[in-house]
C-alpha cells in the first residue's frame, strides 16, 4: 500500500489541545508527538471511515513505513530490522499516546545505513566489472528481503553499480552504429566516460540522501499512517502545503504535472491538462521518475530522493529543457525530454470541437474533446458553457449523433459536472454525496432546459476520474448514452477536505507551525445508489486498449476504501432512450474482432503485463544483448500502432477555419496550435472511429425503432 497526495475542498474542524514546552529545534521529538497526536485525533474525529489505531493496524504501519523508509532494500540490513522488530505491535501505543522511541529508532538506523551504503560505493565505485559472470539483480522489491549483513548488502550495490554501468555501455555502444568510423569511440573511451558520469551522478544521490533531515523522515512516517486510512489522506508539512498551494493556484513555472511520493520512487499522480508534459504526451500518471537531468548537465538520480527536491529538480524557468528518466507502468524505461512552460489557464484547456465524417456512416457526428471540469472563479467562463456553445454549433452545422471525449479527464469542479449533465437530460438528479453522518445530499440538474437531445457517446479510460465519472454515471444510470473505452474509470468516488492543525490545536503555539491534513471525508455515489468509488464507471462497450490487463486506477492502491451502496433515488428522462444495448456491443465486437490494430493493442497489452511481471535482469552483457535484440524485435511487430489514418475527416467548423486564417489570431496561439494537433490526432484515432460506427448503429436503430419498447 502507497501514501498517496492531492485534491481538496476546504472545510472547517474542531479544536485540539495540548500542553507545550518551549522547543523550537529541527531535533524536536515533543513537536513530532503533537504532531502525531494531532492527526490521530483529526482522522478519528472526521475521517469517512475511520480505523482503529490497534495493533492490527501496527503491523500495517510498521511494513508499510519499512517499505517507504528503504523500499529500494539498498540502506537497511535484517540486523537493522530485527532492533525495529520489537515495535511492531506498539506503533499504535506510540502514536496515541505521542511518543516516538521507534521513530527515533527508525531515524538513528537510516542514517547510519546511508553513511554505510555510501562507504560501500566508494570502495567499488572504481572496480573492474566482469560481464561474462552469469549473474543476475532482481529491482521488484517485494521479491527480495532486507540484506542478511553487510557482506550482502555489498554485494547488491556492486550488483547495482555493474547493472547502471552496464545499461549505459549498451545505450554507448548502440549510439555508436550510427557513427562514421572516424567519430566513433573506443570501448576504453566509451568506459571512461560511463565511470566519470556515473561518479557524478551518485555523488550527487548520495549528497542528497545524507541531506534528508528528521523532518523529512518524520513526514514519512506520518504518511505511511494516515495512508492507510485511504490512499488520498495524507499529512503535508507546512512546506508541503506551500508547494501544494502553488500547484494548486497556477502560480508556477514547470512542466505541468504533480507528483507524490511512493515509497523509494515519485511518481507522477497527475497531468495538468494544458501544460507542456500535457502536449509533449509522453510522460504518463503512474509513472516513476527514475532520473532527472538539466540541459547540458548529467543526469541526477531521484530514487530515494525525498520528493520536494525530486519536484524542485524538475521545476524550473519558462523556456528551459528538462529530460525526465521514467519507469513505465508496464516496465520499460524511458528518456521523455520537455520545455518547460507556465501553468496553463483555462483558455489552453478549453473544450474542443470537430465535426467527424466517415464515408461509411453518411451522418455528420459532433465530437467534442473535454479535458478538465474548469470554471473562472469570475465567472467569466465555464466548461459547461463552452459544451453548450460547441454542442450548438455542432447541431447547426448539421450533426447527427454527438461524442463527448473525457480520456484522462481528472475531473475539476462539481457544479460545472452538475450543470453539463443537464445539457443532456431534462432535469432530475446528478450524483449523491454521503459524509460520514447523516444521510446523502442530492445533488440536482433544475434546469429542464435541453441543449442537445439525439444519440452520445460517452469515451473514456482508466484515467477519467472523479467528475468524469460522476457525469458518466449519471448518463449511464438515466440510459442517456452508452459508454464506450477501457474496462472502468479511474475509481475515485470520494472527497477530501483540508484541516490546518495550527487552527486547531490550542496550547501548542510554541511548536507552531503544525503542517495540515488533508481526509477524505465524503463519498459520491450515483442516483442508483452505487458508488464510483473503487469500481469507477463500467464501459458498456470495452474496447481493447494499452492497459486492458494491468490493474489501473483507484484498484491498484491496497488502501483504497471499499465499494458500496446506499439507496437509489427516483429519476427518469424522455430526452432519448439508448436501445439494444447488446446489439450495440455484438456489433462493435465483430467490428474490433476483424481489425487487426485492435487486435495487436490487444495482444501488445499481454506482452507489457508478461514483461511488467519479469523484474529480474541479467548482469550478463551477451545475454542482455540477445534479450535487448529479442525485446527491438517483438517492438517492431508493434511500432506505428498509433500512427495509421483511420477513415475519418475532422473539420473545424466555420468560426474555428476562420480564426485560423484570420491575421488577428496568431498561428502560434495555443487555441491554433491545439486544434491542429486534435485534428492530426483525431484522424489516426481508433477509438473514435469506433464510436462513429457505434453511434451510426444507434441512429440506424432509431430509424428502424430496433429495441423499441412499445
Amino acid at each position: 500500500m502507497k501514501f498517496r497526495s492531492y485534491f481538496v475542498v476546504l472545510l472547517g474542524a474542531g479544536l485540539l489541545f495540548f500542553s507545550a514546552k518551549l522547543n523550537k529545534t529541527e531535533y524536536n521529538p515533543e513537536k513530532e508527538s503533537v504532531i502525531m497526536q494531532a492527526v490521530n485525533n483529526v482522522l478519528k474525529l472526521g475521517h469517512f471511515q475511520p480505523k482503529d489505531v490497534d495493533d492490527n493496524l501496527s503491523a500495517k504501519l510498521y511494513k508499510e513505513y519499512l517499505d517507504n523508509l528503504d523500499g529500494g532494500r539498498r540502506f537497511l540490513t535484517q540486523g537493522d530490522i530485527a532492533q525495529m522488530d520489537a515495535y511492531k505491535l506498539q506503533l499504535d501505543d506510540e502514536i496515541n499516546n505521542g511518543t516516538n522511541e521507534f521513530f527515533d529508532l527508525s531515524y538513528q538506523l537510516i542514517s547510519d545505513g546511508v553513511k554505510k551504503a555510501k562507504d560501500i560505493y566508494d570502495g567499488l565505485k572504481d572496480q573492474p566489472y566482469d560481464f561474462t559472470l552469469d549473474e543476475s539483480i532482481e529491482f521488484d522489491p517485494e521479491k527480495k528481503p532486507f540484506a542478511k549483513d553487510d557482506a550482502e548488502l555489498t554485494d547488491y550495490w556492486r550488483k547495482a553499480l555493474k547493472y547502471e554501468f552496464m545499461t549505459r555501455l549498451v545505450r554507448r555502444m548502440e549510439d555508436q552504429e550510427s557513427k562514421p568510423d572516424a567519430e566513433k569511440e573506443s570501448r576504453e573511451e566509451m568506459e571512461k566516460k560511463i565511470r566519470e558520469s556515473m561518479k557524478t551522478m551518485f555523488d550527487r544521490a548520495f549528497n542528497n540522501w545524507l541531506k534528508l533531515t528528521r523532518t523529512h523522515r518524520f513526514d514519512v512516517y506520518m504518511n505511511s499512517f494516515t495512508g492507510l486510512f485511504d490512499p488520498h489522506t495524507n499529512y503535508l508539512t507546512p512546506k508541503g502545503k506551500e508547494d501544494f498551494d502553488l500547484r494548486m493556484s497556477g502560480a508556477l513555472e514547470g512542466i505541468g504535472a504533480r507528483l507524490q511520493a511512493d515509497g523509494d520512487y515519485t511518481k507522477v499522480f497527475e497531468i495538468v491538462p494544458g501544460g507542456p508534459a500535457f502536449k509533449q504526451g509522453d510522460l504518463q500518471v503512474n509513472d516513476l521518475v527514475l532520473k532527472v537531468q538539466q540541459e547540458g548537465q548529467d543526469a541526477v538520480d531521484a530514487v530515494g530522493m525525498h520528493i520536494d527536491d525530486v519536484v524542485s529538480m524538475i521545476r524550473g524557468k519558462k523556456g528551459t529543457q528538462v529530460t525526465i528518466t521514467v519507469k513505465k507502468q508496464d516496465g520499460t524505461v524511458q528518456d521523455i525530454t520537455i520545455i518547460r512552460d507556465k501553468v496553463v489557464t483555462n483558455e489552453e484547456i478549453a473544450a474542443q470541437y470537430l465535426m467527424l465524417e466517415d464515408p461509411e456512416v453518411g451522418d455528420k457526428i459532433g465530437y467534442i474533446n473535454l479535458e478538465s471540469f474548469y470554471a473562472d472563479l469570475d465567472g467569466d467562463r465555464s466548461c459547461s458553457q463552452d459544451v453548450s456553445d460547441a454542442l450548438t454549433k455542432l447541431q447547426a452545422d448539421g450533426a447527427k449523433g454527438m461524442i463527448l471525449d473525457l480520456r484522462n479527464n481528472g475531473g475539476g469542479y462539481l457544479h460545472e459536472v452538475i450543470k453539463m449533465t443537464g445539457l443532456f437530460i431534462e432535469d432530475g438528479p446528478v450524483v449523491q454525496v454521503k459524509a460520514r453522518r447523516g444521510g446523502a445530499r442530492e445533488f440536482d440538474d433544475e434546469d429542464k432546459g435541453v441543449v442537445y437531445t439525439g444519440p452520445l457517446v460517452v469515451l473514456v479510460n482508466a484515467y477519467s476520474a472523479s467528475a468524469s465519472e460522476i457525469i458518466t454515471a449519471a448518463l449511464q444510470d438515466y440510459n442517456r448514452a452508452v459508454i464506450v473505452g477501457g474496462k472502468a474509470t479511474f475509481g475515485k468516488g470520494t472527497v477530501q477536505s483540508f484541516y490546518d492543525l495550527d487552527q486547531i490545536s490550542r496550547g501548542a503555539d510554541a511548536f507552531k507551525p503544525l503542517g495540515e491534513i488533508k481526509m477524505t471525508t465524503q463519498k459520491y455515489y450515483r442516483i442508483n445508489g452505487g458508488s464510483t468509488q473503487l469500481k469507477g464507471v463500467a464501459s458498456d462497450i470495452v474496447l481493447p486498449d494499452r492497459y486492458a490487463y494491468f490493474d489501473v486506477g483507484e484498484r491498484e492502491y491496497d488502501s483504497a476504501m471499499d465499494w458500496s451502496q446506499i439507496d437509489p433515488l427516483t429519476y427518469n428522462q424522455t430526452v432519448y432512450q439508448v436501445r439494444n444495448m447488446d446489439l450495440l456491443r455484438i456489433n462493435s465486437q465483430k467490428r474490433v474482432a476483424s481489425s487487426d490494430r485492435f487486435r495487436l493493442i490487444d495482444e501488445n497489452s499481454k506482452r507489457l503485463k508478461d514483461r511488467s511481471e519479469d523484474t529480474e535482469v541479467t548482469l550478463n552483457l551477451d545475454k542482455f544483448l540477445a534479450e535487448r535484440a529479442r525485446e527491438k524485435e517483438e517492438n517492431k511487430k508493434y511500432e506505428g500502432l498509433n500512427d495509421d489514418l483511420v477513415d475519418l475527416d475532422a473539420s473545424m467548423l466555420d468560426e474555428e477555419e476562420d480564426a485560423e486564417i484570420n491575421p488577428a489570431v496568431p498561428q502560434d496561439s495555443t487555441m491554433i496550435i491545439r486544434y491542429r494537433n486534435l485534428q492530426k490526432s483525431v484522424k489516426k484515432d481508433l477509438y473514435i472511429d469506433e464510436s462513429v460506427h457505434i453511434l451510426n448503429d444507434m441512429m440506424l436503430m432509431d430509424k428502424s425503432k430496433v429495441g423499441m419498447k412499445e
